[in-house]
């Protein structure tokens, strides 16, 4: 549920990007900040580690838009891939207004991408919520790959809600951009609906 502060008329929602180790979400994190005016984004903030894995999170604050005259303030996290750090991934989850799920298109990571968004979804249960509940949208990352898998083969492994699905580079940039207006473009419309009530 976004935070509404009143007296500033001001949104505060949570994105996080979630999928397997390795499979790209610190890499999106990096190319949109790069590419924000400098006025609206705040540090981008990260904690890896030996293996250059994120251990905690990356967090972005933009400030972005206005929604009904209300002030639209995004904090942008992505959770830990790896299996062991899940304690961390939930609390990360918690309170998340949309979700980025990133798959990775290698072949030999198709059970890592179905662990993960199930592990996503088990996750958001322990706070009974569900993918239903908030913008979701999907990220094939890696295209480039010669041992990328097909499109249809990750929308039927992965896209069981039939949500928007992009194609991406994240370490060139393309479907980044895409990824993140979609995402954004879903949690304002739900954000009409709730800010009109004040």
């Amino acid at each position: 549920m976004p935070s509404l502060n009143d007296l500033k008329r001001e949104v505060n929602c949570k994105i996080v990007y979630y999928g397997p180790g390795l499979s790209g979400k610190t890499t999106n994190l990096q190319f949109i900040h790069s590419q924000l005016d400098p006025a609206i984004r705040g540090n981008l903030v990260s904690m890896p580690t030996q293996t250059d894995r994120t251990l905690f999170f990356d967090l972005l604050p933009v400030d972005v838009t206005t929604v009904n005259g209300w002030n639209i303030r995004l904090a942008i996290y992505t959770v830990p891939g790896q299996v062991e750090y899940n304690a961390s991934r939930q609390l990360i989850l918690k309170g998340a207004d949309a979700i980025v799920f990133v798959a990775d298109s290698d072949a030999a990571r198709a059970a890592d991408n179905i662990e993960s968004r199930q592990n996503l979804v088990d996750n958001l249960s322990t706070y009974r919520m569900s993918l239903s509940d908030m913008p979701f949208v999907l990220q094939y990352n890696k295209r480039d790959l010669p041992t990328a898998m097909s499109i249809e083969r990750m929308e039927a492994e992965l896209n069981t809600s039939n949500v928007s699905s992009f194609e991406s580079i994240a370490c060139e940039g393309p479907g980044v951009l895409a990824t993140m207006r979609e995402v954004t473009k879903v949690l304002y419309a739900r954000l009409s609906s709730l800010v009109a009530r004040y």
